[in-house]
């Protein structure tokens, strides 16, 4: 069975900068390996959501790469 490709750090804050437009995004590789990160989101979209309701939208925006590519994803998610 093959191995997934990692996913680089600038695609990960794509994905979620899609899903989240107007969103500030920073994405750290907590090992050097591509596959563990820490995503900080700020937007507006968050406004008004529990903290759960804002990291499924973070998971939403990473789709399959959560069951592939990335192995560990910490979320920080707040509004402006």
């Amino acid at each position: 069975m093959n191995e997934p490709t990692p996913i680089e750090p600038t695609e990960l804050e794509e994905l979620i900068r899609g899903a989240l437009p107007g969103a500030q995004v920073e994405v750290t590789d907590l090992t050097g390996t591509r596959d563990h990160y820490r995503v900080e989101v700020v937007s507006d979209a968050f406004d008004g959501k529990t903290l759960v309701q804002q990291h499924q939208m973070i998971y939403r925006a990473v789709g399959g790469h959560m069951t592939q590519a990335v192995h560990a994803l910490q979320i920080r998610t707040r509004t402006p």
